[in-house]
């Protein structure tokens, strides 16, 4: 890029020198807007999650007193509580904005903009990451378009918007900074990047140790390549062991120092610490032959596996370590967790696009490239682009990370393709022939295709479905519940327990995480059993009222398993006599009952 002056203002030096500024004026915009056309539901905390309502009551109840290292949620599966696998770490910028914010607006208020600014924090730090990828990779003015490809990645972009206050923008963004330390030819400072990186995105949770453990192969093939490549290792083996230490000593809970297979618990971090000081013993050998090399990574790697299988063959199998029953009770019908194969066309379509078009970019970059370290760099994000691709076969949920990762690959396409169209003698060319093109390398064209392309046929169980998860997890009706009863214990879906915590004084019986099989069983039992069975497991809990929202996606599942169960006998208004009903305005979207246990 050429660089031209407007009144003194160099603008080729403003992009190329001061990127960092105007990357964070970029966010800062980027930021105000989606503040701004999402106040109405950060106003009415429509945290529309599970996981981000959980989220904030682990805020609350670390800003209320509760241990730093107790994460156990107590109002749900009481008397005990519920204990959740996630660690401290995402919920300090939250807290933090809360306590900012606090004495200017009261805590309500306060939580409100606290739970809408911080999943933008996660978006600045991918964009300078990608910015900084686009800049070593393909040119120092390259940034921008990179920032521009981001934004048109929808499943990415999807985890930064406002009230997406759970991991997952944090976990991108340090995969974003794990792309910047593969692209980065300064190679310790590569290492440390990669290696803190993943030891952050551990400390948060295990959704994306394949990731992880993808980005130290790629390192360890960069130093079976090229030995001059050690100091990229021994700086990533150091980081990996040593950040996972810290980040297992400041925010493991209590109960992850138990011997399971779900999170940053002495099984990881053992491998981590384990796999950090062979690669850096690798590097002190450092022989000078390739082949001596690719024997020595091949056996660490065997050493790593085979002691992971030999001492913890218990997670050899799902890392949940879930019963049978649970998992093909609720932990198989969870939607992110299929493969996109078996997802709709209107959602796979858009999410898979990209990766195959990164894939490409990637490929092409490598054969142009006439720079030995930025032909490995390309065929190391190639490598890591197809990984991506590969792991949406697996679960659907991969493709926020897949389109990430593709994101310097299309960039790089519409960094030499658009300019073609542009610079065309022919004026149509220029214009459509850029526009075009450009939809085209970014995957924003698949948007169109969607919504031309109808092969998907329209359900209306479907959107009945959609239309009761929203209006039953409404503040307004939340608040319905609030007025119309004093703080009880409701036995709910599984699902809206964690919204029925956030939004009212009551207690519930479960929520969607898998280290609380019992309760989570016990309700699919209550509703797809026998009433009397019903009331059994009700009384266990201390439940005073039954809540139900007809029609929410969870009450299919029992009406699919049980026609004839609790649940089905309800729908069709056959209620036991020692159920009495509690009214309710007439459109609220929930039938609720007083259960008692004095009737026969």
């Amino acid at each position: 890029m050429s660089s031209k002056r407007f009144a003194g203002f160099d603008l080729g030096h403003e992009i190329t020198a001061r990127w960092i500024r105007w990357t964070l004026l970029a966010w800062a915009v980027i930021a105000g807007w989606y503040l701004w056309q999402r106040w109405g539901y950060i106003n009415a905390l429509a945290l529309g999650d599970t996981d981000d309502n959980m989220r904030l009551m682990q805020v609350r109840g670390l800003l209320d007193g509760q241990g730093w290292y107790d994460l156990r949620q107590y109002r749900l599966n009481p008397p005990a509580g519920l204990d959740i696998h996630w660690s401290r770490l995402v919920d300090l910028p939250i807290a933090a904005l809360i306590l900012l914010f606090k004495p200017f607006v009261g805590t309500p208020m306060a939580e409100r903009l606290a739970v809408g600014i911080a999943p933008l924090f996660p978006l600045a730090v991918a964009m300078l990451a990608m910015g900084a990828a686009a800049r070593r990779l393909i040119a120092p003015t390259a940034w921008p378009l990179s920032i521009i490809i981001l934004m048109g990645c929808t499943a990415t972009m999807a985890q930064y918007v406002p009230l997406r206050i759970d991991h997952h923008g944090w976990q991108l963004a340090f995969l974003a900074l794990t792309v910047m330390g593969l692209a980065d030819p300064r190679r310790t400072r590569g290492g440390l990047t990669i290696g803190l990186a993943s030891a952050a995105s551990l400390t948060i949770g295990l959704e994306l140790l394949p990731f992880c453990a993808m980005a130290g192969a790629i390192v360890a093939l960069r130093w079976v390549w090229d030995r001059d490549e050690a100091a990229r290792l021994r700086a990533y083996g150091l980081a990996l062991a040593g950040g996972s230490s810290a980040g297992f000593v400041l925010f493991a809970s209590n109960a992850n120092y138990a011997m399971r297979c779900d999170a940053l618990t002495p099984v990881w971090l053992s491998v981590m610490v384990v796999a950090g000081a062979l690669l850096f013993v690798l590097t002190l050998l450092n022989p000078a032959s390739r082949l001596v090399r690719l024997g020595l990574a091949a056996a660490a790697g065997g050493i790593v596996l085979g002691g992971f299988a030999g001492l913890f063959p218990q997670c050899l199998q799902r890392p949940e370590g879930v019963s049978d029953e649970l998992a093909e009770t609720w932990l198989n019908n969870v939607r992110e967790a299929r493969p996109i194969y078996k997802q709709t066309f209107a959602l796979a379509f858009p999410i898979a696009v990209l990766p195959v078009i990164g894939i490409v970019g990637a490929g092409v970059a490598a054969l142009r490239t006439k720079s030995p370290d930025r032909l490995v760099a390309w065929v190391a994000i190639g490598l890591f682009t197809l990984f991506a691709g590969a792991m949406l076969l697996w679960q659907v949920r991969a493709g926020p990370a897949a389109q990430l990762l593709a994101a310097p690959g299309a960039t790089y396409l519409a960094w030499i393709v658009v300019p073609w169209f542009l610079n065309h003698k022919w004026m149509p060319v220029r214009i459509l022939g850029s526009v075009a093109a450009f939809l085209l390398v970014s995957g924003l064209f698949a948007g169109f295709v969607v919504k031309w392309v109808k092969i998907d046929p329209p359900s209306k169980m479907r959107a009945a479905v959609g239309t009761a998860n929203t209006r039953c997890a409404s503040a307004s009706a939340m608040r319905m519940l609030d007025r119309t009863l004093p703080p009880s214990t409701l036995f709910t879906h599984v699902d809206l327990g964690p919204r029925l915590i956030v939004m009212t004084h009551h207690k519930g019986i479960a929520g969607p995480y898998h280290r609380n099989e019992r309760a989570i069983l016990d309700v699919h039992h209550a509703f797809t059993g026998k009433p009397a069975a019903f009331r059994d497991i009700a009384r266990r809990y201390g439940a005073r009222y039954l809540l139900v929202c007809p029609n929410m996606a969870e009450t299919t599942v029992y009406r699919a398993r049980e026609p004839d169960g609790f649940y089905g006998q309800l729908a069709r208004r056959d209620v036991p006599d020692w159920l009495e009903p509690v009214a309710l305005p007439k459109k609220a979207p929930y039938r609720l009952w007083r259960i008692r246990y004095d009737r026969p």
